[in-house]
């Protein structure tokens, strides 16, 4: 950089001066959007690993101090003394709510959980086996056939309170659906939280009785999953946002974009690496050893992170609440003490420290799921049922950017150049 503001970019006998962009946080960013106008080249980043499509005031995150922050306020103040639905209040309207709008807000929810009842034939129509994490996203698109597409403030702001309060019921009844058992209808005097536990873990002749402790535990995992800044799927959900397509179409996109198994999918990796290591005896220094040859094939799940190069924030306040879950409700998982072996050796031994691959949010998330008798079919969708707020967050941010236009990412080809079509009679 030649000083604060510019920086030079030389390309042959061209010089060209190129503005920077500083965020509240200092962050720096080269500003290249008149680059393709003023040189005719494009950057080049697959992966988009070092570049900024957005600006954006939800969610800051500093992987080398291992800091997460919702709309400035730290992450472990935020576990400690909030409920979720605040948090969901926060990360969509950009500020915490008063009392009065926190009640009117938890209220609206609670008012916009039941479903049309001609939707229970889509869910009739999903094979018995289908992944809840299908049945959540088609479900999800299938709401904008019952609430009108619109712009006017009013609308969205109840298309958004029945996308909150609406998913955690299709949470639970894909759940229902894929263990073949009969939907249960959420209740109006439970939390947020608390009714989907309800409907998850209900059953006609015997209603699920919610422990506090795995109430405040699902609190806890939701709020810590609520937003991350640019991932696959929040800029997924800008991306298809970005077409003015509707909220329930986006956030489809959304989920679809976290089932995969590289982004959604990586506590359920955790679960089943637990398993094979439980399986195999339990001797978790075999394990260790493997994962630092890369010769065996074997990878460490759950360990490291591509933002985080410290100890995740989120892992923190899930261990503990992990130990003291699984302590209240006494349950005795070998795969807890194996998970806790594990972390003990990374956190000691040279391999691993000196490449910064300290435990992350996936490693204990999947405990804790085990002992609040959650399936590990369903880890994504909760995974998703967390991050809804900061997914909607970002689709709403980015409809109101005065800067916005649809994303229109270039690349640089590398096929065949021109070459003369042969019909196909004389091939």
């Amino acid at each position: 950089m030649t000083d604060e503001t510019t920086a030079n970019l030389i390309l042959g006998d061209m010089d060209y001066e190129m503005p920077t962009v500083v965020g509240t946080e200092s962050e720096v960013g080269l500003d290249v959007r008149k680059l393709r106008a003023n040189t005719g080249m494009v950057t080049y980043d697959p992966g988009y690993g070092n570049t900024g499509s957005c600006s954006s005031a939800i969610t800051f995150i500093d992987g080398e101090l291992g800091i997460l922050r919702y709309r400035g306020y730290p992450i472990e103040q935020v576990a400690a003394a909030a409920s979720f639905v605040e948090v969901c209040y926060l990360l969509v309207y950009g500020r915490l709510p008063s009392l009065g709008e926190y009640d009117d807000f938890r209220n609206a929810l609670t008012r916009h959980t039941l479903l049309h009842e001609d939707m229970k034939k889509f869910f009739e129509g999903f094979p018995p086996n289908s992944h809840p994490m299908a049945i959540l996203s088609s479900m999800v698109v299938a709401l904008s056939t019952y609430y009108r597409d619109t712009t006017t403030e009013a609308d969205i702001n109840r298309n958004i309170i029945r996308l909150i309060a609406k998913v955690s019921t299709i949470a639970a009844f894909s759940y229902k659906k894929s263990v073949g058992q009969p939907f249960v209808y959420p209740r109006n005097d439970l939390s947020y939280t608390e009714n989907f536990l309800y409907m998850m873990f209900s059953v006609p002749t015997e209603p699920y009785e919610v422990p506090p402790v795995v109430n405040s535990a699902l609190n806890l995992l939701l709020i810590l999953h609520a937003d991350h800044e640019q991932n696959c799927s929040t800029s997924t959900v800008r991306m298809v946002g970005s077409s003015e397509a509707n909220l329930f179409a986006s956030i489809s996109a959304g989920i679809s974009a976290l089932s995969g198994p590289l982004h959604g999918g990586a506590n359920q990796k955790v679960i089943d690496m637990l398993r094979k290591i439980r399986d195999d005896g339990g001797n978790y220094q075999k394990y260790m050893d493997m994962a630092k040859d890369k010769e065996s094939g074997f990878r460490l799940m759950g360990f490291g992170h591509r933002v985080y190069k410290n100890y995740d924030p989120r892992a923190m306040l899930l261990k503990k609440s992990a130990d003291q879950a699984l302590a209240e409700l006494g349950v005795d998982d070998p795969l807890l003490d194996i998970a806790r072996n594990l972390e003990e050796i990374a956190l000691k031994d040279d391999y691993f420290v000196e490449r910064k691959l300290y435990p992350n949010v996936d490693f204990y998330s999947g405990i804790l799921y085990r002992a609040m008798g959650i399936p590990t079919n369903m880890f994504t969708v909760m995974f998703a049922l967390g991050r809804l707020p900061g997914w909607i967050a970002h689709w709403r941010e980015m409809r109101d950017d005065p800067e916005g236009k649809i994303h229109r990412p270039r690349q640089i080809y590398i096929g065949a150049t021109e070459r003369d079509f042969v019909p196909i009679t004389e091939r």
